[in-house]
C-alpha cells in the first residue's frame, strides 16, 4: 500500500513539473507577444519599428520550432497557426519585412500535426508565393504527406497544390504528373469526382504538353507583384530570365512579363 501510494505520489509530482515546464514555456512565448503588441502600441503614436518587430517574430518562431511538445503536439500547431494568421495578416509590416517567416510557421505545424490539412492549404501559397520559397514548400509537403493517408479529410489537396509547384515554380514535370496522379487516386478513394477527373485531365496534358515556361513565367510575375522585399523580387526576377522572359516594371504599380519566344 506505501509503495503504491509513494509510485502515485511521484507520478503526481512528474505530471506537476511538466505541467510547470510547459506552463514556463508558454510564459515566455506569451511575454514575447505582450513585448510585441508593447511595440506596436508605442510605435501606432510614432511611426512602428518594423524591423525591430521583425526581430521579435523571428525569435519566437525559433522558439515555436525548437521547443519540446512534451506530448501537446497538436496545441503547438494550433499555436502556430493561429501566430501565422497574425503574421500573415499584418499588412504594413508584410509591406516592409516580407514574408520569409511562412514556410517557418508551415514547418512547426507539419512537424506537430502532420495531419493539419486546413494549414498546409493556407500557409503553402504564402511560402510559395509571398515568401518566394516554393522548393521549401514542396520540401514541407513531402514531409507531412509520408505521415498522411487518403482517408484524411481533403488530404489530396496537398498533393494537388505540390502538383502545382512543382509545374508552375520548379518546372519539374515528372514530379507535377506524379503528384496529380496521387491526387486522383486519393480523390477517387475520398468520393470527388470531379477533383479526380481534373487531376487525370492534368496528367494529360503534361504528357502532351511538357513545356511549362510560359506559365512558369507568369507564376514567378505573381511572386514579384505578390512580395515587397528586394530580396525576393530579385529571385523572381531571376527565374524569369532564366526561363527566356522578361519583367518589365513600368512604374510602381505596374508591372508585365514577357513570356519566352519558341
Amino acid at each position: 500500500m506505501l509503495g503504491a501510494n509513494k509510485s502515485l505520489h511521484l507520478s503526481l509530482l512528474k505530471t506537476l513539473g511538466l505541467i510547470a515546464v510547459i506552463g514556463g514555456l508558454i510564459m515566455v512565448i506569451v511575454e514575447m507577444q505582450q513585448e510585441k503588441v508593447k511595440t506596436l502600441t508605442k510605435e501606432k503614436l510614432l511611426e512602428r519599428n518594423y524591423d525591430q518587430e521583425s526581430r521579435l517574430e523571428n525569435s519566437q518562431v525559433q522558439l515555436l520550432k525548437n521547443i519540446p511538445s512534451f506530448g501537446f503536439n497538436n496545441m503547438l500547431a494550433n499555436w502556430a497557426m493561429l501566430q501565422f494568421i497574425q503574421y500573415y495578416g499584418d499588412e504594413d509590416a508584410r509591406r516592409e519585412t516580407g514574408y520569409g517567416l511562412s514556410p517557418d510557421f508551415m514547418e512547426i505545424v507539419a512537424k506537430n500535426d502532420p495531419k493539419f490539412v486546413r494549414a498546409y492549404l493556407m500557409m503553402s501559397v504564402a511560402s510559395s508565393v509571398n515568401a518566394g520559397k516554393p522548393e521549401r514548400t514542396i520540401e514541407i509537403m513531402n514531409k507531412g504527406l509520408s505521415k498522411i493517408t487518403p482517408d484524411v479529410t481533403d488530404a489530396y489537396f496537398l498533393w494537388l497544390y505540390k502538383g502545382v509547384d512543382e509545374l508552375l515554380f520548379l518546372g519539374d514535370i515528372p514530379a507535377a504528373k506524379k503528384s496529380n496522379q496521387m491526387a486522383a487516386d486519393w480523390a477517387k478513394i475520398a468520393g470527388n469526382e470531379f477533383i479526380e477527373k481534373s487531376a487525370r485531365g492534368t496528367v494529360k496534358f503534361l504528357e502532351t504538353n511538357p513545356d511549362s515556361r510560359a506559365p512558369r513565367v507568369g507564376a514567378w510575375m505573381l511572386v514579384w507583384i505578390n512580395s515587397q522585399d528586394e530580396e525576393t523580387r530579385k529571385l523572381a526576377k531571376e527565374n524569369i530570365e532564366k526561363l527566356g522572359g522578361k519583367l518589365i516594371v513600368i512604374n510602381e504599380n505596374q508591372v508585365m512579363a514577357i513570356p519566352p519566344k519558341d
